[in-house]
């Protein structure tokens, strides 16, 4: 009989050896059909409007000569692991019906969110590197995520019942929202997308996600919550294995195939460890996630300077890319993002079982 730590964490590592054993196919495809951005330059994503000068000279080689798409390996590997071991688990029985975490209650929305924001992304990629004027408009991808998350949040509120955050350090433990929690939980998506621009160095969004998604499979184990706990868990494992050829330099990149899908999955994950857990998941989202929330917050500062006439605060958004203009090795802004993660998340962690 399977402890139930352990039906969480062999799933995560099942997910990380499928990583591992499908990149070098992966890898072989993507530079067998050159599939990298034509022209350097974020001009179609989150920044100030006027274009990136700093940014193309610091990664004009690497932008147009490395592969994208590289997150294909990170949903791949989690929705094998996933579907393998529930058809495994109803052939065979035992051991793989214990690994079985499929629950309705717990991780279909987040898998099916995982899956539509990763086909959504590759539609992206593909536009990418096969014309130059780039992917899909932004307006389309946030317009994709909202739509998202208007369904996820529709199926909280009338599906689940749930219409507050849990909240510590209050009377009753949560923060009654009735019908602002279907816009409340949009906006939240469309934050959480925002910060996935964090994608932009050799290792760095790989680090932060797997931290992140490993915070949030600590919480709903606590809580319960196995199954969701698994899930977050497998992600993490398909990440780690993603990261191993992100490290620098860089097989390929995640890009917006691999951001937007663990976008959207970690912010139903986060809804979902929160009132369905009788926990607290929402409020330390921006904490756990802090590098996002940094990336965004930066971003938007950059923009409103920009608007107002004031001069802009930093060299270059997201803020990853102001310490690289001012002459931080990339690997010593990515191993100070890891170990910025790593003590968020383990506070956000501490947070969320304050009971």
């Amino acid at each position: 009989m399977l402890s139930e730590s352990a039906r969480v964490l062999i799933p995560s590592v099942v997910s990380f050896a499928i990583g591992i054993a499908l990149a070098p196919a992966l890898a072989h495809f993507l530079y067998r059909h050159a599939l990298w951005k034509k022209r350097a330059g974020k001009g179609n994503g989150i920044g100030d409007g006027n274009g990136t000068p700093l940014f193309d000279e610091l990664h004009k080689e690497r932008e147009v000569s490395t592969p994208r798409m590289g997150g294909v390996l990170i949903w791949v590997a989690t929705l094998v692991t996933t579907l393998g071991i529930t058809l495994l688990g109803r052939v065979f029985g035992e051991p793989f019906s214990s690994l079985d975490f499929l629950s309705r209650s717990q991780t279909w929305l987040p898998l099916f969110a995982l899956a539509i924001g990763a086909l959504v992304g590759l539609v992206d990629d593909v536009l990418e590197v096969t014309r130059a004027k780039g992917g899909l408009l932004l307006r389309y991808r946030l317009l994709t995520v909202a739509v998202i998350g208007l369904f996820a949040a529709w199926w909280f509120y009338a599906k689940l019942g749930v219409s507050a955050i849990g909240m510590p350090f209050i009377m009753g433990g949560s923060l009654q929202l009735g019908w602002l929690f279907i816009p409340f939980f949009i906006l939240v998506m469309l934050a959480v997308y925002a910060g996935g621009t964090i994608d932009g160095i050799d290792g760095l969004a790989g680090g932060v996600f797997a931290v992140i998604f490993m915070a949030y499979a600590g919480i709903a184990f606590v809580q319960g919550q196995s199954a969701l706990a698994a899930f977050a868990a497998t992600v993490a494992g398909a990440v780690l294995a993603f990261l191993w050829f992100n490290i620098p330099p860089a097989r390929f990149y995640m890009s917006e195939t691999g951001s937007m899908a663990l976008t959207v999955a970690l912010t139903i994950t986060a809804f979902s460890a929160d009132m369905l857990g009788d926990g607290i998941g929402v409020f330390v989202l921006p904490l756990i996630a802090l590098p996002l929330t940094a990336t965004v917050i930066t971003t938007v500062v950059q923009v409103l300077a920009k608007k107002l006439g004031f001069k802009k605060p930093f060299l270059i958004v997201p803020i990853h890319h102001h310490f690289e203009a001012l002459g931080w090795p990339p690997y010593k802004v990515v191993m100070r993002y890891w170990v910025i993660t790593i003590i968020a998340g383990v506070l956000g962690l501490a947070l969320a079982l304050v009971r």
